[in-house]
């Protein structure tokens, strides 16, 4: 119990660091503030402790289950048995070869985008973010235009902003820093699978936390994002509602390959992004490891001088914040650190070692890692955001760039914030456990 009281201080004291960093403390609209964190717990209260919430939880992680086996099946005829998940055989008694991301994760991101692009061109998802978008508008009074791009990006990724493409340029800095702050904080559904494929053998409801993550997570960078940088301007489109602006396809295989090669793509771009962030954090930590080994002797001290190790030092306290028990707190931190430079694909693969080898004592810190973990909040993305949304509107460059690294840092304290919502409501004894 004394963990969720925890997790419940958290929340204020991430509040009050962003409110620190405000470029404008005077202006902070504390409707949107006070708007959004009722409708996060209001959120994390249903799915935690109603009955029917928690059913319509189990409901959701059973069906992305499914749909992961469903996309498995190209996979397996693909790649034989470089697809089969380890300790798992074939129909031929084919043993499996032990964990490849490449072959066995990855290719789910081709099946989920093609899914993600067939539920745009029947007018399901256009009408499933209008509902999003509206609740933000008229609840939180912000604008219908960073409403809508919101609401876009706990489905899709940096693709969100062309749904606002028409009012994208005339933007005021804060709605700007809200759309991407929205876009680092949240994860798309296709990659969502991804994490589901490496996290749900040892964590098997992890599909519906990681859903359940993404909606509270939206929320709360808005949040974050209105407390770091607050409207001092008029948005064009302050409380009313607009629609979604996207070209839809000419037919259903169109929509199908468009998907597919949007999928390609970004599997590409996350190999890319992993060869280049892993080789030179390699080289980074042989250099700190190097001197830190002098320094550890000199001064008679054991300290991990590894770029994860120092950043995990770094996060210990926030760690400690959101309700990571103290045991686990250390290994916790260090996933948070390592995701703000390797990506959170690289930090979910080590809490499925970490789960996998029983270092965790305590499933309350793989749920709030889980939580907190969801998003793209790392320096990686904060280049393709600012690259991507400045394409879109070169106009608006150098408030982009001005405003990418305090977005950055509100993404990074609302996935905090999702993660001591969660510990707020969340027992040992929970349902949601999936055991």
């Amino acid at each position: 119990m004394h963990y969720n009281l925890i997790s419940l201080s958290g929340i204020f004291v991430l509040m009050g660091i962003a409110w620190l960093l405000s470029s404008d403390r005077r202006t902070v609209n504390w409707r949107v503030v006070l708007w959004g964190l009722a409708l996060e717990l209001v959120f994390a209260l249903f799915i935690f402790i109603i009955p029917a919430g928690s059913t319509a939880f189990l409901l959701i992680n059973d069906a992305v289950v499914r749909l992961l086996d469903s996309a498995t099946a190209g996979t397996r005829f693909l790649f034989g048995r470089l697809a089969l998940p380890p300790g798992t055989r074939n129909e031929a008694g084919e043993e499996s070869l032990g964990f490849i991301l490449a072959f066995q994760a990855l290719p789910t991101i081709v099946f989920f985008a093609s899914l993600m692009a067939v539920l745009y061109y029947i007018g399901l998802m256009p009408r499933l973010i209008g509902l999003f978008s509206r609740t933000f508008t008229r609840l939180m009074r912000i604008s219908g235009a960073e409403s809508m791009s919101v609401s876009s990006n706990i489905f899709v990724g940096v693709e969100a902003n062309m749904t606002v493409l028409p009012y994208l340029g005339r933007m005021t800095r804060s709605e700007l820093c809200t759309i991407m702050a929205a876009g680092m904080a949240t994860t798309a559904s296709n990659v969502l699978a991804l994490y589901v494929f490496l996290l749900q053998a040892k964590f098997p409801a992890i599909a519906g936390h990681l859903v359940s993550s993404s909606i509270l997570s939206a929320v709360g960078a808005i949040v974050m994002s209105k407390l770091i940088m607050p409207e001092t301007a008029a948005p064009e489109t302050l409380g009313l509602h607009v629609e979604p602006y996207y070209e839809k396809e000419s037919s259903l295989m169109e929509s199908i390959i468009k998907g597919a090669n949007e999928g390609v793509k970004m599997i590409v771009g996350i190999v890319a992004l992993l060869l280049a962030f892993l080789g030179i954090v390699a080289m980074v930590d042989l250099i700190l490891n190097s001197l830190g080994a002098r320094v550890n002797g000199l001064a008679g001290i054991s300290l991990d001088w590894s770029l994860k190790g120092l950043l995990g030092y770094l996060f210990y306290p926030l760690t400690l914040v959101i309700g990571v028990p103290v045991p686990d707190a250390m290994e916790i931190s260090k996933l948070i650190g390592e995701r703000a430079v390797l990506t959170e694909v690289k930090s979910y693969q080590d809490l499925a070692v970490l789960l996998s080898e029983g270092k965790l004592q305590h499933m309350r810190s793989a749920v709030l890692a889980a939580y907190a973990l969801n998003g793209f909040a790392h320096f990686a993305s904060l280049a393709i955001f600012v690259g991507g949304t400045a394409a879109l509107v070169p106009q608006r460059t150098r408030d982009i760039s001005d405003i990418g690294f305090r977005a950055l840092i509100a993404a990074t304290l609302a996935c905090l914030m999702t993660a001591s919502v969660a510990g707020t409501f969340f027992t040992g004894g929970s349902i949601l456990l999936g055991k």
